[in-house]
């Protein structure tokens, strides 16, 4: 029996999602592990083929989404997370991942701010997929749907670089409709390597069919929502 490829969460205090995207990972295959950041070291990424953060609210968001878990990571692991994703590694951010991974340098200029609502949004969006070379999406339509849940998702980077990030395949979903006042409708960004993705939306959240809002969804396959494919795509990539 050929080996799991293996999936280390870091879990920061406040993170809310990281049962329900270990349980995903795990229906899509792989074999997880749950690590709160006091107990990682660089020697715990060694059995990862893929690092994910998930979503919530790391220290409370108080000082500004993902700031101390920044900090906190840079002082745990150094520039080790860069060192995993240049031997080949994956890192997988989800919402307050995405800041997270966005505040280490670890995908394109920008930053994640509050939305222009002002409020805390929590509702299903229709994105836009708008590469087809990540390994993360490759399972997936040209445009789906998958819910948000976050008060500071509105991505914003400096002069142009929204549309210079669409134009070199650096923006991997956009907002179908604005739905936080992101710069260019993004709601999801790849490094220049492709192995890493930060994304607002949750696919964790619509892992099967049944979680969807509508109870007449048809899933391309029987049971599944569009998050196990987002999950699944990753996973075919790293067996394969």
């Amino acid at each position: 029996m050929e080996e799991q490829p293996h999936a280390l969460l870091l879990k920061f205090p406040g993170t809310n999602c990281d049962t329900e995207t270990a349980r995903a990972l795990e229906v899509a295959g792989f074999s997880t592990e749950v690590l709160p950041i006091s107990r990682v070291t660089e020697e715990s990424l060694a059995p990862a083929k893929l690092v994910v953060l998930s979503g919530g609210f790391s220290y409370g968001d108080y000082v500004m989404a993902g700031r101390l878990a920044q900090l906190e990571t840079e002082r745990k692991l150094g520039d080790a997370l860069t060192r995993f994703r240049d031997a080949g590694g994956y890192l997988l951010g989800i919402c307050n991942g995405f800041q997270i991974l966005t505040k280490l340098g670890l995908l394109p200029d920008g930053s994640l701010i509050h939305n222009t609502s002002e409020r805390f949004i929590c509702r299903w969006v229709k994105l836009c997929k708008k590469t087809n070379d990540s390994p993360f999406l490759k399972g997936l339509p040209d445009d789906f749907e998958l819910p948000i849940a976050h008060a500071e998702g509105r991505f914003i980077a400096p002069g142009n670089a929204p549309e210079e990030y669409l134009a070199d395949g650096r923006v991997a979903l956009t907002y179908a409709s604005d739905v936080n006042g992101s710069s260019a409708a993004i709601a999801g960004l790849s490094d220049a390597s492709g192995r890493v993705l930060g994304l607002m939306p949750h696919p964790e959240r619509f892992l099967w069919k049944s979680n969807h809002y509508d109870p007449d969804w048809q899933s391309p396959e029987g049971e599944w929502g569009w998050g196990y494919y987002m999950f699944k795509s990753i996973y075919d990539t790293i067996a394969a």
